[in-house]
């Protein structure tokens, strides 16, 4: 009889450590299906990324250590090329074509038109980090909404010419206090109700490169990393 009423309690504790054991992806459609995120934290610098292509291997590091280093990810910034000899970028032309998902599974965006577009799903419930974790927006403290994009609403680069000679911090080489960096807003808020304040790729320039300039307007150097294999 001991045995029996013993029973129910083994199995009670079984179960609680297998939930316990659970990744957090596995609530959701699962990180295997996640190809899009926003980078949980900075590298540190500002508007210094290491390039483009030091913002990509980040992509690639965060994306890893949350079980999605399979796919090949690139961060949606653009470049404006220096003095228009040196090529120019666009981030809508190095992020694939689509579809891609958040690491709960829901879809952001089905194509490159779709995301540029105002029928993507990119807001403060779907635009997590790689960890499945919300991002702080407008209202919650610190902000962190200003995500690095250096791109126009339709997510070409800007040419390099007056007014708009630096939107890339010095195409994501520069951490001192002049420069700028355009950003977008993942939480779609901004101080007023003008489109811009609501745009996920190009509301507004950083105040200068530095990693207290890039803070002062509500970021931290955070990124948009799109898996550009899906």
């Amino acid at each position: 009889m001991r045995n029996v009423m013993l029973w129910p309690t083994v199995m009670a504790i079984g179960s609680l450590a297998l939930v316990v054991s659970t990744p957090i992806h596995a609530a959701g459609e699962g990180v295997d299906k996640m190809s899009f995120f926003v980078t949980s934290v900075g590298q540190g610098k500002g508007g210094n990324l290491g390039g483009i292509e030091g913002a990509d291997q980040h992509c690639q590091s965060l994306a890893k250590a949350a079980g999605a280093g399979k796919h090949t990810w690139h961060a949606y910034l653009s470049s404006q090329g220096k003095d228009f000899k040196d090529p120019v970028i666009h981030a809508r032309e190095r992020i694939g074509t689509g579809p891609w998902y958040n690491a709960k599974g829901v879809m952001i965006a089905k194509n490159v038109e779709d995301l540029h577009s105002g029928e993507n799903k990119i807001n403060k419930e779907t635009a997590l980090d790689e960890n499945g974790k919300p991002v702080n927006g407008r209202g919650d403290k610190p902000n962190k909404h200003d995500i690095l994009t250096g791109s126009r609403i339709d997510g070409t680069a800007f040419a390099p010419a007056p007014p708009f000679h630096d939107m890339t911090c010095g195409n994501w080489t520069r951490e001192d206090d002049d420069g700028s960096a355009m950003i977008g807003h993942h939480d779609r808020q901004g101080p007023n109700d003008n489109a811009w304040a609501s745009s996920w790729n190009s509301a507004h320039p950083t105040r200068g490169c530095s990693p207290k300039g890039v803070q002062s307007t509500g970021g931290d150097a955070l990124l948009y990393c799109f898996a550009s294999d899906e």
